[in-house]
């Protein structure tokens, strides 16, 4: 149904606050058209008025956390857009500093450097998905883009960003013009459960890690499913417990608590949950199955847990223990003292503590299997594809 001009009007507007936000809280940062700025200097250009409050708001929705398959409070559900806007305003500096500009998990061979393996598992998502040269492809919640940088080298296709963070689609579209892909990208800013982009336009879309973050899969399938030709597919890497997850086991819930504060996740589902809601969308499911169930010799968590074993070359290193428990210790260490003698805003700290706080629960949901963020799955909508 086609959105009223008063409901148009008050989106329009409500972007504009957001636009306003974002650019008053990152200050100097916004304007690095060349991404020369170091991790410091991103947290010294920070309004050191505001970020305090951007930080309480996101905070005061996670007073309390209920466990997995409780009740989650009203006004936490109706604002989860809002709340995942705040969570990436405070942490995509943190993000880029340790993962670079794609922030999924991945499969590793042995002996694969973490870039390899990172591009190796989108590419595994695009060629699963059918993407190609002329493809027209939407990317769910894109970040700063770069898998959907990834996909338009390996395939050719044009691909279409989908982020409500305007922060990020900002660096999104000065990244694609450095890589030369701005003819081949174009970036929107949306609400995935409420996508301003016409039904039945996209050959095939796909979301990396992004739709943990909705307060309903369903909601936001069924907006793939409603933006897609007939004929589409719908490809995803989503974030779910497992079989062995015991709802009555305090440490699980605990971990569980720890994803949900530290990566601002309203709810946690189950593989079932997943697929049910897919199919209430109305979607054919093609495959899926969990790719962290395997027989490999490093685990997904590995840069997590800071196992510097399975590292490979120089930058490995590096990349792995900015984003270990020792680099997260340093990070934390090193933001309490600069927040302590007024380099940095106040709230910094904080920041990097609750992300501390999930990356750990993270780490420690793949030793016990509890958790996985590579529960894969391709989906189509019915109806016939338009020839190419």
């Amino acid at each position: 149904m086609s959105p009223t001009r008063e409901s148009a009007t008050a989106t329009t507007t409500a972007h504009m606050l957001d636009l306003d936000r974002s650019k008053l809280l990152h200050g100097s940062t916004w304007h690095d058209t060349k991404h020369q700025d170091s991790f410091i200097s991103k947290l010294k250009g920070k309004n050191r008025q505001f970020l305090p409050e951007v930080v309480n708001q996101y905070m005061k929705n996670w007073k309390t956390i209920p466990s997995p398959g409780q009740e989650v409070d009203k006004d936490v559900v109706e604002n989860g857009s809002d709340i995942t806007n705040l969570y990436f305003e405070l942490s995509t500096d943190f993000y880029e500093y340790a993962w670079g500009t794609s922030w999924h998990f991945c499969r590793f061979h042995y002996g694969e450097s973490v870039p390899q393996a990172m591009a190796r598992y989108e590419h595994y998502l695009a060629a699963r998905a059918g993407i190609h040269s002329g493809s027209r492809v939407l990317d769910i919640g894109c970040g700063v883009g770069g898998p959907a940088r990834e996909i338009a080298h390996f395939t050719g296709a044009h691909i279409t960003g989908l982020n409500i963070n305007d922060y990020q689609i900002s660096r999104a579209r000065r990244y694609a013009v450095v890589h030369g892909l701005q003819s081949k990208q174009d970036f929107v800013k949306g609400d995935f459960m409420n996508m301003p982009l016409e039904s039945n336009t996209f050959d095939a879309c796909y979301a990396i890690e992004a739709t943990p973050h909705a307060s309903s899969l369903k909601g936001v399938y069924a907006e793939a499913f409603r933006v897609l030709k007939p004929g589409g597919v719908f490809a995803c890497y989503e974030w779910v417990l497992t079989d062995k997850y015991d709802p009555t086991n305090p440490e699980h819930q605990r971990i569980a608590k720890g994803i949900k504060l530290g990566c601002s996740l309203v709810n946690l589902v189950t593989r079932k949950e997943c697929l049910d809601a897919l199919e209430s969308a109305g979607f054919e499911i093609l495959e899926h199955e969990d790719r962290a169930v395997n027989d490999d010799a490093v685990p997904w968590y590995y840069p997590l847990s800071g196992e510097l074993r399975y590292a490979r070359t120089p930058w490995d290193y590096f990349t792995v223990f900015r984003s270990s428990t020792y680099g997260r210790l340093v990070t934390n260490t090193m933001c309490a003292a600069l927040e302590k003698v007024g380099l940095i805003a106040a709230g910094s700290a904080q920041v990097a503590k609750f992300l501390d706080i999930g990356a750990t629960s993270l780490a420690e949901s793949g030793k016990l299997g509890i958790y996985t963020p590579m529960f894969f799955f391709v989906a189509r909508k019915p109806g016939d594809r338009r020839s190419e």
